[in-house]
This record gives C-alpha cells, sequence and structure tokens, in this order.
C-alpha cells in the first residue's frame, strides 16, 4: 500500500513511517497543510494519516478540500483532541475513521486494516484469482494449497495487480506506485521485480503478461 502521512511532529512521524515501512509499505511524509495538497495532487494513495494541528494550516480544511474533490482516499484524523464534539466533527467532514494521541502502533495498524477493508466492500483481507489466495494486510500468498513466501516488493507488486486484473499499469506507473519520493530507482528494476513475482506464482493459474509498448497486466494463464 502506498501511504501519505501528514505529520508535523518530526519524531511521530519518523517512527510511525519507520514502522510501516517495515510492514513493506511505501510511504510518502508531508509535514505540513501545503506539502500534502501537493502530494496528494500528484499522486494516488490507498490512505491518509492526517494530523488535525498543522504549522502552516488546519487539516480539517485539507480533508474538506480532498472530499470537496471527490478524493475517495480513505483519511484516518491523528488527533489530540479526546472531546466528543472534535471526534464527530472529523468524521463529518469526511474522515474515516480517527484515532487519539498518543497510541499504539498495533492499534494504527488494526484500525488501517479494518479501514482498507472497508473501502475494498470486505470483511476478509483474502484475494482470490485462478489458484491462489492472497492476503495483502497479512504479507502471505498460497498457491494450490502452498505457502509462497514474498519479499516486500514482491507482495506490493501482486497487490497492486490484483487490485485490478486485466488492468495494463506502465513500468512509470509501477515506480510512482512502489517507491515513495525519496526513493531513487530506474524503471529497470520494475523488470527485475516482475520476474521475481513471475517465478513465485509458477503454478498459480495466474500470469503477469508483457503489453509491448504499454506496460504489464495480470491474467489467467
Amino acid at each position: 500500500m502506498r501511504f501519505l502521512l501528514v505529520e508535523d511532529n518530526m519524531s511521530l512521524a519518523a517512527a510511525v513511517c519507520d514502522r510501516l515501512r517495515m510492514d513493506g509499505h511505501v510511504v510518502d511524509h508531508a509535514p505540513g497543510a501545503r506539502d500534502a495538497e501537493a502530494f496528494s495532487a500528484t499522486t494516488d494513495y490507498d490512505l491518509i494519516l492526517l494530523d488535525i494541528m498543522l504549522p502552516d494550516g488546519d487539516g480539517r480544511n485539507f480533508l474538506k478540500a480532498h472530499r470537496a474533490r471527490e478524493g475517495k482516499t480513505p483519511v484516518i484524523v491523528l488527533t489530540a483532541r479526546s472531546e466528543v464534539s472534535d471526534r464527530v466533527g472529523v468524521l463529518d467532514l469526511g474522515a474515516d475513521d480517527y484515532i487519539t494521541k498518543p497510541f499504539d502502533f498495533s492499534e494504527l495498524e488494526a484500525r488501517c486494516r479494518a479501514v482498507l477493508r472497508r473501502q475494498g466492500g470486505n470483511s476478509s483481507n483474502q484475494q482470490r484469482f485462478a489458484n491462489l489466495v492472497f492476503d495483502p494486510l497479512a504479507g502471505t500468498l498460497v498457491v494450490a494449497g502452498t505457502p509462497v513466501p514474498l519479499r516486500n516488493k514482491e507482495l506490493r507488486l501482486l497487490e497492486i495487480f490484483l487490485s485490478a486484473p486485466d488492468r495494463i499499469y506502465s513500468k512509470a506507473k509501477l515506480v510512482d506506485r512502489l517507491f515513495s519520493y525519496d526513493e531513487e530507482v530506474s524503471e529497470n528494476a520494475i523488470e527485475v521485480y516482475v520476474g521475481r513475482l513471475r517465478k513465485r506464482l509458477a503454478g498459480s493459474g495466474a500470469a503477469i503478461v508483457t503489453v509491448r509498448g504499454l506496460g504489464y497486466r495480470m491474467s489467467l494463464a
């Protein structure tokens, strides 16, 4: 998954980014409202973690603008305010959930999983395609009843393809989805990860097809 974290507390932001990246996610960090607007205007995110009190504005204004643009990306608000009226207020503005600071990282991860499940209309994290069962949040792949280990980038690449089977993804789009802005990587790296993932999918009935001049798509073998 690709996350946008909007948080001006640098130590908290570093801790959250480290935790999410350990789970294999891509995270962009915006320390203020202007940076958050710039990131969200140019990049598609799976989830936004939004602080309310920002040095250059109110996170609620960002949330309102995001929803006004018909932004469907789910938003979890990070707030130090514990009053019921404050929590109700951000939910009425379009937040999908909130978590009160200080929070435990395991609770944050659980809330992220719950919001993403709801966003996908699923009560389960599992995705099924051909003869494979994939759980992107647990990081597991089972092919024909046999568990298959995945490295982080392989896992996230499979997640992208299974989110929209038959959709063609260019190398540039896959770079955008797999790597954060502070990571320097060439499009040739995508060929390496696609090659590795193809080997993992052997016997699954699923195939990553090269569409000449356009990119790759997931299809039935």
